[in-house]
């Protein structure tokens, strides 16, 4: 028999159902069987599951005769059901690429538990993806397997069938099944996990749950909304008839009393005609069920009183309460409106005032990655700045989370606070890679120098204008007025100059001094590689590779990225994957697999230190790229979607023509050319040696000292030379390469695609 049993129920969610079956099909865990039922859908579903039937004996498809409703479309499934352990999905969400193999470790980690809970994320019709913000109460910390009565939180999760996994002799045996009518998931969720001799959590996003604009039904307006009191009584009942579970009666109430309120509050849900019926027979189940004894839940005072008036049945004093708490809601948002305006002129004032008193000369202000913490170019030059001018005062601009980045001999600046304003207008020195707030007025005597935070290869500035899906803002007039107040533009190489000249044209002077974020990589010795990778958590002795794509602008979601559990497979036990997300996207995690050799450093928060602690890179399109080959260490570009990305944002170079090593289209590509040395072979030491000979001749250690000596000491001439590049010995890998097989010396190489080669 499989291990698991996936069962699908689908009525009319024909444009989401391939996508679906596909999600569970292309699990890297195979041993399942699916059992798709078309509950009368009048769509194509039954001719879509049909399809898949004839094509994969993993599929059963089943076909009911009248629409049954989603609790006997399951029941449908579960009477064919044959797996160890039952895994439900509705025909419009999808699950997560290594779910099952995930669900499947977890399984055999926690002894074969009765119930598995796992996370979910909400999916969009936007793009957007947030996980459950209950996704704490998932922690794997502590007993590996329990009864509920030892983690009660859980049951203040949501309520649905389908962010579990059940075992199917347990459902057997205890004769679970699902009724008719909407909120079927609640009697059968409840007695599932109160019933259940041993529970197990995940902590990983096992589940997409998709939010429609349109067509969900629990959107739509229906007096079908009242079979959620019938679904309780069920439950109810079904506690009655277990003795044993008597004690859980004021923990369900609790959470049927949160659930009714919440339907009722819900105007969408409940049609007018239909919620004085509802509350009322809400009143009668809250009196017929309620249970003396503690709730080991925490309640508000405000919904405390809520679940009162409700069951006692006062529908106009409850709605008087509502009201009432809508309107001081409203008054207080509006008085911080106020409040805020009455702030926000106060500070204007404060910020003319302080225009008119003289600059301090040994004040210098810094900010990062629109206040970031302490970081990238602005964060090497000031740290160079202290060094050789102590005399000099620093600030850095950052919000509150990010605070404790900052060193100890600087002052940390809340953005939009009087301090900050201060500091803008009487420092002599602004430091920044993005901008300073629009609101800033650049005195005579002031100096800002503009650092940017990467070699340009997608297109920038001006260059965007005939790109409309690329660009963020259309206000290229504001651009070019925060360009006019630059004093000095920093430049990695000349290639940089060239494109910044042209694509933000403004009379700054180009400072082409190389980047002082990476004069770490010539200084960092053996002994700080190491120390970081303990830091990191990478296993001694094994090959760290650094994937770090970068964000696409024609996608308004994550893009998808490697299939890591896969990947790490192939490559064998001596490599460890470190994932690190684009800044745009946050500090959320590539992926949420578990994995011993994979380590996401998306919140870590020196790039620089990862740079260092890895012996590779992957990447796509990212400028990390060019630093990275200051460190003279492996680099695999994997442009899998090259053309769609060069039509939306274009590029400054064909990289497939230029790369910094070798170049994988596809998934198996970047595999192949791991397992096979490829990444380290002779071929891919030619191109990086190419591609550093044309944008790394000035990232040799001293550009932070360049640009200090340069704007803070005023120092033109005289400025520490460029080390050749022969010359150089940036920090070692921990793990040094070894010799390429034979084969990986020779161009063409056998056995690989040529495109991986330019």
């Amino acid at each position: 028999m499989p291990r698991f049993s996936v069962i699908v129920p689908a009525y009319k969610v024909q444009a989401y159902l391939q996508e679906s079956l596909d999600s569970v099909l292309s699990q890297s865990y195979p041993d399942l069987e699916l059992i798709a039922v078309d509950d009368a859908s009048p769509d194509s579903c039954g001719e879509i599951l049909d399809e898949y039937a004839a094509r994969d004996p993993r599929v059963t498809a089943v076909h009911l005769p009248h629409n049954c409703g989603l609790g006997p479309a399951r029941n449908a499934g579960l009477a064919r059901a044959t797996g160890d352990y039952l895994v439900f999905l509705d025909g419009d969400d999808t699950l997560a690429p290594g779910a099952l193999r995930a669900i499947a470790d977890r399984l055999a980690a926690t002894g074969s538990p009765d119930v598995l809970v796992y996370d979910y994320a909400r999916t969009f019709w936007t793009g957007e993806r947030t996980r459950n913000r209950l996704a704490h109460r998932l922690t794997e910390d502590g007993p590996a397997s329990f009864r509920l009565a030892d983690r009660p939180a859980l049951l203040g999760m949501l309520m649905v069938v389908w962010n579990k996994a059940y075992r199917r002799e347990y459902v057997e045996r205890e004769g679970l099944e699902f009724p008719p009518g909407l909120y079927e998931d609640t009697p059968w969720t409840y007695p599932a996990l109160l019933a259940a001799e041993s529970v197990a959590v995940l902590d990983r996003v096992c589940v997409h749950y998709r939010q429609r604009r349109t067509g969900s039904i629990l959107t739509t307006s229906t007096r079908r909304h009242l079979d959620l009191l019938d679904q309780y009584e069920r439950v109810f009942g079904y506690l009655a008839a277990r003795p044993e579970l008597e004690r859980w009666r004021p923990v369900v109430h609790r959470r049927m009393a949160e659930h009714l309120c919440a339907l009722y509050a819900d105007r969408r849900r409940l049609p007018r005609s239909c919620r004085a019926e509802f509350f009322r027979r809400a009143a009668v189940l809250l009196r017929t069920h309620r249970a003396r004894g503690p709730v080991p839940l925490s309640l508000s005072r405000t919904d405390r009183l809520r679940h009162t008036l409700m069951r006692w049945g006062t529908r106009r004093t409850y709605r008087l309460l509502s009201s009432l708490r809508s309107a001081a809601l409203a008054a207080g948002r509006a008085g911080a409106g106020a409040g805020r305006g009455l702030r926000e002129a106060a500070l204007r004032l404060h910020y003319r005032c302080q225009r008119l008193l003289p600059l301090r000369s040994e004040l210098a202000v810094f900010s990062a990655y629109w206040h970031g913490g302490y970081a990238c170019n602005p964060a090497a030059i000031e740290a160079k700045l202290r060094e050789l001018a102590p005399r000099m005062r620093t600030a850095w601009v950052c919000d509150p989370a990010h605070a404790a980045t900052v060193p100890a001999g600087t002052v940390a600046l809340r953005p939009g606070s009087a301090a900050y304003w201060t500091a803008l207008a009487r420092a002599t020195y602004l430091v920044t890679n993005v901008n300073f707030d629009r609101s800033l007025v650049k005195r005579p005597g002031q100096v800002l120098l503009q650092t940017q935070h990467g070699t340009p290869l997608k297109r920038v500035g001006l260059d965007l204008q005939d790109r409309p899906a690329a660009t963020p803002v259309t206000d290229f007039a504001g651009l070019l007025r925060g360009a006019d107040q630059w004093d000095y533009l920093l430049s990695a190489n000349r290639h940089s100059t060239l494109v910044w000249e042209k694509a933000v044209p403004a009379p700054y002077t180009t400072l082409e001094y190389g980047y002082p974020r990476n004069d770490v990589f010539h200084q960092a010795s053996s002994s700080d590689v190491l120390e970081l990778r303990e830091r990191l958590g990478i296993p001694a002795g094994s090959t760290a590779v650094l994937y770090a794509p970068t964000h696409r602008d024609y996608r308004r979601s994550r893009p998808e990225y490697l299939d890591f559990e896969r990947v790490l497979r192939d490559l064998g036990p001596r490599f460890t994957l470190l994932t690190r997300a684009h800044l745009t996207y946050g500090t959320a995690p590539l992926s949420g697999d578990r994995h011993p050799r994979l380590i996401d450093v998306s919140s870590y928060p020196s790039v620089e230190d990862l740079c260092l602690a890895s012996d590779a890179l992957v990447t796509d399109y990212s400028s990390l790229m060019f630093d990275y080959a200051a460190l003279d260490r492996p680099i695999v570009v994997h442009a899998d979607d090259w053309e769609a990305y060069e039509a939306a944002r274009g590029t400054y170079f064909d990289l497939r023509a230029f790369p910094p090593g070798a170049i994988a289209r596809t998934e198996d590509e970047l595999i192949d050319i791991f397992t096979t040395g490829h990444w380290q072979g002779s071929r891919s030491a030619q191109l990086r040696a190419a591609f550093r000979a044309r944008f790394s001749t000035l990232d040799d250690g001293r550009a932070a000292e360049r640009v200090v000596r340069h704007v803070f000491l005023g120092q033109t001439s005289g400025l520490p030379p460029v080390v050749p590049l022969a010359d150089r010995r940036p920090a070692p890998a921990a793990a040094p390469s070894k010799p390429a097989p034979a084969l990986a010396q020779e161009a063409p190489l056998a056995g690989l695609s040529p495109s991986l080669w330019p």
